[in-house]
This record gives C-alpha cells, sequence and structure tokens, in this order.
C-alpha cells in the first residue's frame, strides 16, 4: 500500500486508515477487486489496549482481538481510550459509522464509572448542568447511582453526544478521580454478557437500530 500499489477508484491510497466505501473499486496492483460485504461487529474490549490499528509505541491494540479471524478491513466506530472498557462497534460501512460518531448524532451512550470518592445529589445536578472547558461545553444527559462502597461508588453516566474523553474530562472538573469506565451501551445495543476481548456480528436488527 505504502509503495502505491493500492487504488481506490481510481486514486492511489498510501494509508492503510483510510476508510473506504463499502462498494468502492479497490485495486491492488492489476488486479480488481469486487464489493466487500458489509461487516458490522461489537467488540467487548479490555482495558489497557489502545484504539487504532498500529500504535507507535508498540501497545497492543484492539486489533489483536480480531487475529486469525479472516475479516475484511474493518475501522472502529468511536474510540474508547487506552483505559477505558467495553462496548466499541467496528465496521467496514463508512457511511453509517460516520453518522453513529458523530458528535451530534444523538444516540445515547450509556456508561458505569466507578469513582474515587461518595457523591451526593448536588455532584449529580451539577454533572448535567455542565462546565465550560477550553471553549468547549460538557455535560451529562443523565446521571444516577448504581451502588456505593465505604470509599467509592459506581454511577451510570449517560451521554447524547461523544466528545474526546468526555467523562474523565468532566469528572476531572469537580476533581473526581476515575477507578473504571466500562461503557454498556449504545443507543439501543446493549454490552449484555459478552466476555472480555470478545467480538459478535450485529444482527441486521441492531444494525438499523442505530440508524440515525
Amino acid at each position: 500500500m505504502r509503495a502505491g500499489d493500492v487504488r481506490v477508484d481510481g486514486v492511489v491510497v498510501r494509508d492503510p486508515e483510510r476508510r473506504t466505501r463499502a462498494d468502492a473499486k479497490i485495486e491492488i496492483g492489476n488486479i480488481e477487486g469486487g464489493p466487500v460485504a458489509r461487516r458490522y461487529l461489537m467488540l467487548n474490549k479490555p482495558r489497557g489496549l489502545v484504539t487504532t490499528t498500529s500504535d507507535e509505541k508498540d501497545r497492543d491494540t484492539v486489533y489483536a482481538c480480531f487475529a486469525g479471524a479472516g475479516l475484511p478491513w474493518i475501522a472502529p466506530v468511536g474510540r474508547l481510550d487506552k483505559a477505558s472498557e467495553g462496548l466499541l462497534l467496528f465496521s467496514n460501512d463508512s457511511a453509517w459509522a460516520a453518522r453513529v460518531s458523530a458528535a451530534n448524532s444523538g444516540v445515547d451512550k450509556c456508561y458505569h464509572v466507578q469513582v474515587a470518592c461518595l457523591p451526593d445529589a448536588n455532584l449529580y445536578e451539577s454533572l448535567c448542568a455542565g462546565v465550560e472547558l477550553a471553549g468547549e461545553r460538557l455535560l451529562a444527559k443523565a446521571v444516577r447511582e448504581l451502588r456505593r462502597g465505604e470509599k467509592n461508588a459506581w454511577l451510570e453516566i449517560t451521554l447524547d453526544e461523544g466528545r474526546n474523553r468526555h467523562i474523565r474530562r468532566l469528572l476531572a472538573a469537580f476533581d473526581i478521580q476515575v477507578l473504571r469506565l466500562i461503557r454498556v451501551s449504545i443507543g439501543p445495543l446493549q454490552l449484555g454478557n459478552l466476555g472480555k476481548r470478545l467480538w459478535r456480528e450485529l444482527t441486521s436488527e441492531e444494525v438499523d437500530g442505530l440508524n440515525v
């Protein structure tokens, strides 16, 4: 690819992470490839993997979870940072992926978050009211407590937009440390009991349910 042997719709492409339409005309050397079937997957991302195809620091990536599966090119739909866990989507349908992952898509994303404090109702109200950080408004759509121990608590935080490290930055504005962050749903799609590092295909009903 970097040698210029790959063309997409007649244009030389050297970036292996470039998103390409599923119906694009792909040529490798003098060999023309036909349209690739659209694939839609969900992964239960474990902590410690970065959401990229390769990493300049040689860290393990989420693609290690697909090793040996014989999948076509797929790209993450949105991201989870290295320390975060849970539901992560992948697809080779770039138009669908762009709609689902857009910051203003309106698709709710729900997270279970362990925090290093015992919060109260005032904090929940403040998180929903939001804060202004570097010209960007960060807030939660909804917050509720799931359970608490002696020193920390688990919260359920719902966002209706997705910004970079949204929850971590929002909580940090209130001097709250995040111990664990797990995405459990995107719109109607639930992580369910899918095991860590495991993945599965979405059903057509699940794909349609995320159309926005």
